[in-house]
């Protein structure tokens, strides 16, 4: 049967993680009773409440996504090991910004599987508790990051748990891992089963640990015996609660409740994610999983039929890792990714829409909202998906009142928007649009009389204010159309959405299908040049926030555009996606004190790459890494002196790397490891600065 029958359930336990995660994410850390004191019981979205955004970097959304890329990195296995997954974190990690609490070592269970990993000691070890001891093993990380591998096994709770307990093994062991497993089976079999007994009693069969089956049993028992949720808290608490299990934040109060939920949530979608985020505990991590089980179980029609937890999120969700292009994302995406790994793990061919935008759930928007940026007189606009009305899939905006000088406009983020950003956890990414690419839009008129669109982008200016430019207007008609548009030179700022306004001469009410929206490849002419910052106060402006960096220090330059320093071998900075393939990179570079240092290409991440480098002022070199793995391409000497510039441009195209210095071809190589990813600089053990950076397809 074909893994595309499950695909409407997928986005449904996609969407069901994250409108989890941002129900219970403003209330983690408050105590039961703060909750209780402010809310009573949290039914809705309480962000605006407690002062912070609803789309937030969240460990929870970002390791869930980031850690499944385990399986497409390492070949669509279906048992991919533990190790493999090891190397993921460590490819997607940045350190002491991404992902993770970053708690301390002996605190953070998976700071320290984290750390034991940079230190060599290889998953399942690095999370093991002969390593890291049973109290900080046992805690509750290792289910809150398992639900994409678990929907990429429907129907399948055997490679769903074989999977997962590889993952989790990672940071957890013990009674830990045994939880995870459970959910996983659980969620596997959900899309096929909808009764909760019947899910439990064959989910039991997956638990191997007498401590975990007695306390579901114990959880199933109170849970058929009493309906209010608040008794069943109590009763629990004694039994199981933080004061009684040892760490910050232990599994079993965690795990005890995400069941409870689930039980006495029964087919109410809204019932089940507002227990478990109403009842404290780790509050985002107990509704995420909740959610993503819940949404695989009741599909989009349990998710639609309370309250509209879905309008205000419109599919937005960042995966924060050191592949920055792949941060901004929505749940279609994400979708496509976990339907993608589930065919190819069971060896079936399915076709797949490449395009960014297709819009091809029910009610996807891909993160289009009414834009809020000031464009004057605004008319009234409503979005939502045309197969919600039809058979054909489609952004629909309906208009009313356009007219002369009052339009309608509409975006979505290709960035962080930083006015919407949270402090909590760190938010790297790299833009996904950039200046010099073709944006292909296909759109027509549904109804109403005549109207134009226009596309438009919305981008920081070397002062960190917000700019627009506009493009030509397009006359719509009732058939679809792809309209083309090379989008405009920023100067090298971030782009951060990409929006679509719409004009009439006469008044305009009616609807808009944006059908399809697109762009593909490495920018035609992207390009930073020379000394960008305008105050000595601020190295970190929001023109470099587009770079994500692992280098310890990257920041603005006094002199030239960028300073590059780290003290330990690989700091990596890289910007762009990985829809960039054929195209070259080029800086002035100028070093000093350091081991090597000099430009990437094709990155995946900050142990996935390739680089061309100046080494030990005696040598040029074209490198390859691959998860901790170094091999030289090619290499010559070459002698160079300190602070001397060196103009370095560093090509792919196909499977050849070419480097060049000075104007000169010095380096020429061939391989085939990695054909996408973005660019950016390389420096192991010191510094160096560099002058402009610019991109060519």
């Amino acid at each position: 049967m074909s893994i595309q029958k499950y695909d409407h359930k997928i986005y449904a336990g996609v969407l069901g993680k994250i409108l989890g995660v941002y129900l219970g994410r403003p209330v983690e850390g408050w105590s039961y009773e703060k909750i209780r004191e402010n809310f009573g019981q949290i039914h809705y979205y309480v962000h605006d409440k407690v002062g912070v955004p609803l789309i937030v970097a969240d460990d929870d959304i970002s390791g869930t996504f980031a850690f499944f890329r385990a399986i497409a990195d390492h070949g669509f296995q279906a048992y991919t090991t533990a190790k493999e997954f090891g190397d993921t974190w460590l490819n997607y990690i940045i350190e002491n910004k991404t992902i993770l609490w970053w708690g301390g070592l002996g605190r953070s269970t998976e700071h320290t599987a984290y750390l034991n990993l940079k230190n060599g000691i290889d998953a399942p070890r690095s999370g093991s508790i002969a390593v890291n001891g049973k109290v900080l093993a046992e805690q509750i990380g290792a289910q809150i990051f398992i639900d994409a591998i678990a929907m990429a096994c429907p129907k399948d709770p055997e490679t769903a748990v074989e999977l997962v307990r590889n993952a989790a093994s990672v940071s957890h062991d013990g009674i830990a891992v045994e939880a995870a497993c459970h959910l996983a089976a659980l969620e596997a079999m959900a899309f096929e089963e909808k009764r909760i007994d019947v899910l439990l009693d064959r989910a039991a069969g997956y638990i191997k640990d007498q401590e975990l089956l007695d306390m579901v049993a114990d959880v199933r028992d109170i849970c058929g015996r009493e309906t209010d949720w608040r008794k069943v808290r109590a009763y629990l608490d004694p039994k199981y609660g933080y004061e009684v299990y040892p760490g910050c934040c232990h599994m079993v109060p965690n795990h005890a409740m995400v069941i409870a939920a689930f039980i006495l949530g029964g087919d109410d979608f809204q019932k089940s994610i507002s227990i478990a985020a109403s009842a404290a505990w780790d509050t985002d991590c107990n509704a995420g999983n909740v959610g993503a089980l819940n949404g695989i179980r009741l599909g989009i029609e349990g998710i639609n039929a309370g309250a509209d937890f879905r309008g205000p999120v419109a599919d937005l969700m960042y995966v924060v890792t050191s592949d920055g292009g792949s941060v901004v994302t929505d749940a279609v995406l994400e979708t496509k990714k976990i339907v993608e790994a589930a065919a190819k793990m069971r060896g079936e061919q399915i076709s797949l829409s490449r395009s960014r935008y297709t819009f091809e759930y029910p009610g996807a928007v891909q993160g289009f909202l009414p834009c809020g940026f000031d464009h004057g007189a605004a008319a009234d606009v409503r979005i939502y998906n045309r197969n919600e009305i039809s058979g054909e899939n489609g952004l629909c905006i309906d208009c009313s009142h356009v007219a002369k000088g009052v339009t309608a406009n509409v975006s979505t983020q290709t960035f962080i928007d930083f006015s919407k950003l949270a402090a909590n956890f760190s938010t790297v990414a790299s833009p996904t649009l950039y200046s010099s690419q073709t944006v292909y839009t296909t759109a027509y008129k549904e109804t109403g009389g005549e109207a134009f669109l226009r596309p438009y982008i919305l981008y920081y200016d070397i002062d960190d204010q917000v700019q627009v430019i506009y493009g030509e207007l397009w006359k719509l008609c009732e058939t679809p159309q792809v309209f083309s548009w090379v989008v405009p030179d920023t100067g090298g700022m971030s782009i951060f959405k990409l929006g679509y306004q719409i004009q009439s001469e006469n008044r305009f009410d009616g609807r808009i299908v944006l059908k399809e929206i697109d762009w593909t490849g490495a920018p035609a002419d992207f390009s930073q040049r020379g000394m960008l910052m305008n105050s000595i106060w601020n190295t970190n402006p929001l023109w470099l926030a587009g770079f994500a960096s692992s280098a310890a220090q990257f920041a603005a330059d006094f002199k030239r555009t960028y300073c590059v320093s780290h003290a330990e071998e690989n700091g990596v900075v890289t910007i762009g996606s990985r829809e960039w393939k054929d195209y070259s990179v080029e800086s002035s570079i100028y070093y000093s004190l350091h081991q090597e240092g000099g430009l990437v290409l094709r990155s995946t991440g900050h142990r996935r790459f390739y680089a061309a480098v100046l080494r030990d002022f005696q040598k040029a070199q074209i490198v390859v890494e691959r998860d901790g793995k170094r091999t030289v391409l090619g290499e010559i000497e070459y002698p160079y002196e300190e602070e001397k510039g060196y103009r370095m441009k560093f090509t792919a195209k196909g499977s050849v790397l070419c480097l060049d210095i000075n104007g000169k071809r010095v380096l020429e190589v061939e391989d085939d490891t990695y054909v996408c990813g973005g660019g950016g600089f390389l420096i192991s053990k010191g510094t160096m600065t560099c002058d402009s950076f610019i991109v060519e397809s």
